[in-house]
């Protein structure tokens, strides 16, 4: 499992014309499921990612988390996270989940975050959606398990 954390002051997702997820102060997660991972694998990662100090103190030094600051986050399945571009200049998704193990995980992912106390809102599963936000920062972080 792959996830691309952003900090953002904003964020908003928007799929067939319609706001899907909007938050304020939170986290904007793009998140990669693989072939092997599992809901143990989701748990890990929900757990890191609610405890992740990213958010700046009173001293302006991270050492604060989403759950630290009541901050929101939005999840957005993001399957391209595991292009294999190693080869030629098409990427290939071979390490990519297929869809019936990817959307149960990355629908247990978002209530796993949820559960440990941050609100939580998820895109559309295959669906093209438009994401916008304002990264804060910016702080971009890679987690991979």
């Amino acid at each position: 499992m792959r996830a691309v954390i952003q900090r953002v002051a904003e964020g908003r997702v928007t799929a067939d014309g319609r706001v899907v997820a909007e938050i304020g102060q939170g986290l904007v997660i793009l998140l990669g499921v693989a072939p092997g991972d599992t809901i143990a694998t989701a748990e890990q990662m929900a757990d890191k990612i609610a405890h992740l100090r990213i958010f700046e103190d009173s001293d302006e030094k991270m050492n604060l988390s989403a759950l630290d600051v009541g901050g929101a986050a939005i999840v957005v399945s993001q399957f391209t996270l595991y292009a294999d571009t190693s080869r030629g200049r098409r990427p290939s998704f071979v390490g990519a989940a297929k869809p019936d193990l990817a959307e149960p995980l990355v629908d247990a992912f978002a209530d796993l975050l949820a559960a440990r106390g941050v609100p939580t809102q998820k895109g559309v599963f295959g669906a093209h959606m438009d994401v916008a936000l304002v990264n804060a920062g910016p702080v971009t972080i890679l987690i991979e398990f």
